[in-house]
């Protein structure tokens, strides 16, 4: 249930989320080199830290973000989302999920993509790959006069297409001025359903996908989300804006890695 208006940017408002969107996915970019066996995902949000905060002049959105108080969140293998970085290290095979905000200017951008470490077995980069793809696929049905629900039942027949499931308890959102406003976009659904889209709303379209089953477990320090049969979950996010004719990334990643060569 939408418990607040939609906002509808105008296009100096998606301007200034397109900026925030953009640094976001640049430190993204910036990351990469560094995902690798050896090192720590304490090292890598504190990388990301200095890179934000430092060069890019802006503020990294998660740090006391409901107590919150890590730049990053950083999900390996069978953690869905919310991962705490820590001292343990990357090892080769892992799959690992950097997910970023920022706030520029009073606007928030808010992006997430996997990181494959050395060579991931088969299955893991099949999920990875499907998860890549069920996301671009929920981008593809963005366009005014669609509905939510088409977004979201692209996403699960890419993902129910390869036997992988859904996380349904947590979801996209609606961001600007406001780190997760409405609406909430689902990661399943029916063509058809739920809210219509409109030029001007800009959200996240971000699914998890597990390699078993959808059920997730939240661990005691009230943020890591992991597989409750501790499956491998994959996952990747985009800021979205609806426009007059479809749709516009505002998280595109600099190096083109979002054509998934590299997977």
């Amino acid at each position: 249930m939408v418990s607040r208006p939609i906002p509808l940017r105008s296009a100096a408002e998606i301007a200034l989320a397109r900026r925030a969107g953009m640094l976001a996915a640049e430190v993204l970019q910036m990351i990469a080199g560094h995902v690798k066996a050896g090192i720590t995902t304490e090292e890598l949000d504190q990388l990301c830290h200095d890179y934000i905060v430092n060069v890019q002049h802006a503020i990294p959105a998660n740090v006391g973000y409901h107590g919150y108080t890590k730049t990053i969140c950083a999900s390996v293998n069978h953690v869905i989302c919310h991962g705490i970085p820590s001292a343990k290290k990357l090892k080769n095979g892992d799959i690992v999920n950097i997910d970023v905000a920022i706030i520029k200017d009073g606007w928030f951008g808010d992006t997430s993509r996997m990181y494959c470490v050395g060579e991931p077995s088969i299955l893991a980069r099949r999920l990875v790959r499907t998860t890549y793809e069920a996301m671009r696929a929920g981008i593809q049905q963005v366009r005014p006069g669609a509905t939510l629900g088409d977004v979201g039942h692209a996403i699960q027949s890419v993902a129910h297409r390869e036997g992988f499931s859904v996380v349904r308890e947590y979801c996209g959102h609606g961001i600007g001025r406001i780190y997760h406003d409405e609406p909430q976009v689902l990661h399943y659904g029916r063509p058809g359903e739920g809210l219509i889209l409109k030029p001007g709303m800009v959200f996240t379209i971000e699914p998890m996908i597990n390699a078993g089953k959808a059920a997730t477990t939240l661990l005691p320090d009230g943020w890591t989300v992991v597989t409750k049969d501790r499956s491998l979950s994959a996952q990747w996010e985009h800021m979205v804006a609806v426009t007059e004719t479809g749709f516009e990334i505002l998280t595109p990643w600099p190096d083109g890695y979002g054509d998934y060569a590299a997977i």
